[in-house]
């Protein structure tokens, strides 16, 4: 019976990117779920097209339509670096978005006149599996006037709360493509710096905790530390799952057996990394992905036993606030499910909320700037507002800036500041009125 539905849906990229005409908003994958055929077949089309918006969010496959650019506009809900370089040249532009909000945004105040994503093959009941991102296609399939799926053989299988698979009924056009490896996000290597903030935020970590991790050099090096720790019974609940958690689990450090919900498993709203990690995710009972609106949701996130998140930032000014996403109007990332964790951490039992930085940088003509700022320049996203900011962590120590005056937070946060810079952050803060001698 599917097997002659499918027959009839069966279109080549070429056919199904044939669809698509001038004025078209579309969504295309996110993360490492991307349909590559769809979107080289599409960008072959840029001479015949004048105008068409493509919604997207964590690119980790380059993408042929960034790359033409043209009548072809680039809407992140993210950015990564050939997104970044497409938003300097005027073709790509950033949605911002509070991610456990995605599923009302592209619901509620978008069109989408076409989805494309890719699937795992269909199975014997009729449903395609969105393997490592559950965040949001399901609700959006129901939105968007056209559904295209893009079958990888090689597109892992995981397990969902709900809302993970697609039934043939819900698709109109279907794509075998040829078998290829999922996108790859590479560990990022990271220095000592990272390594000494990683341990100090490892030190006042707490068996049965809760994880969440961000993404980047710095939450490697927490997940490698927490390996080697002498921690145990951690369960996972993060926005995104990376291999970390895999080196966590394979240490012998995760059970989830603690958790206040979904105990036993380890759960995210989608998930990137190396080909290991797709290998381990595959048919693991261990892991659930699940719409985000459940995963980011405060109250989810609140419930958790010792909820424990950890993530980066760009920057923090003596007010408390964090940076974690621009530097001025220059988009960096995004603000992801930053806030949503920070909240709910805190609200949780036991919970803690912790921002990692690096006290410093060093420009490329080896001029080292400050981390820790009096103020962010003009245009600069706040990621957190002042009384959200929990933990702040350095190589050079940790504050907890929950309860503390102005005064109380600009001292806190400048003895973990680069020596280098104390003394004028000091006088910064005597002229905005923060310090009191």
């Amino acid at each position: 019976m599917y097997e002659t539905i499918y027959k009839e849906k069966l279109k080549t990229a070429k056919e199904a990117a044939a669809l698509i005409k001038d004025g078209d908003e579309i969504e295309i994958g996110f993360g490492a779920n991307f349909p590559v055929e769809f979107d080289a077949a599409l960008a072959e089309r840029a001479h015949e097209l004048n105008h068409v918006a493509i919604r997207n969010g964590v690119l980790v496959d380059s993408s042929r339509l960034v790359a033409v650019g043209g009548p072809f506009l680039w809407q992140s809900w993210h950015g990564t670096g050939d997104v970044r370089r497409a938003m300097d040249k005027g073709t790509a532009n950033h949605i911002p978005v509070r991610y456990s909000e995605i599923i009302r945004y592209v619901t509620e105040n978008r069109d989408t006149d076409a989805l494309v994503i890719s699937v795992s093959p269909m199975d014997k009941h009729g449903y395609f599996n969105f393997g490592i991102d559950g965040s949001h296609f399901f609700r959006l399939a129901e939105k968007a006037k056209t559904v295209i799926v893009e079958v990888n053989e090689k597109q892992p299988r995981i397990f969902g709360r709900t809302e993970s698979e697609l039934h043939i009924d819900q698709v109109d056009v279907i794509i075998e493509a040829e078998p290829h490896a999922m996108g790859i996000l590479p560990n990022r290597p990271y220095g000592d710096l990272d390594r000494k903030i990683a341990e100090i935020v490892v030190e006042r970590m707490e068996d049965e905790a809760t994880v969440q991790l961000g993404i980047g050099a710095l939450p490697n090096a927490i997940g490698d530390v927490i390996a080697d720790s002498s921690l145990k019974d951690l369960g996972v609940h993060t926005e995104m799952y990376v291999d970390s958690f895999m080196k966590m689990t394979l240490a012998g450090k995760v059970t989830g057996m603690k958790k206040t919900l979904d105990r036993g498993r380890q759960v995210s709203a989608f998930l990137a990394g190396t080909e290991a990690l797709y290998d381990f995710v595959n048919e693991n009972p261990s892991i659930m992905v699940g719409p985000v609106d459940y995963v980011n949701g405060a109250a989810t996130i609140a419930a958790q036993h010792k909820m424990t998140s950890i993530n980066t930032a760009i920057q923090v000014n003596l007010r408390g606030e964090v940076s974690s996403e621009s530097v001025g109007t220059r988009q960096i990332s995004g603000s992801g499910g930053q806030f949503d964790f920070a909240v709910g951490s805190y609200l949780a039992p036991g919970g803690k909320g912790f921002i990692c930085l690096r006290s410093s940088r060093v420009d490329k003509n080896g001029v080292r700037h400050s981390n820790i700022v009096p103020d962010f320049i003009t245009g600069t996203a706040i990621t957190l507002p002042a009384p959200v900011t929990q933990y702040v962590v350095t190589e050079y120590g940790i504050c907890n800036l929950k309860g503390k005056s102005l005064y109380e937070r600009a001292k806190a946060l400048i003895a973990i500041a680069h020596p280098e810079f104390r003394d004028e952050l000091i006088k910064a803060a005597m002229a905005k009125g923060f310090w009191k001698p």
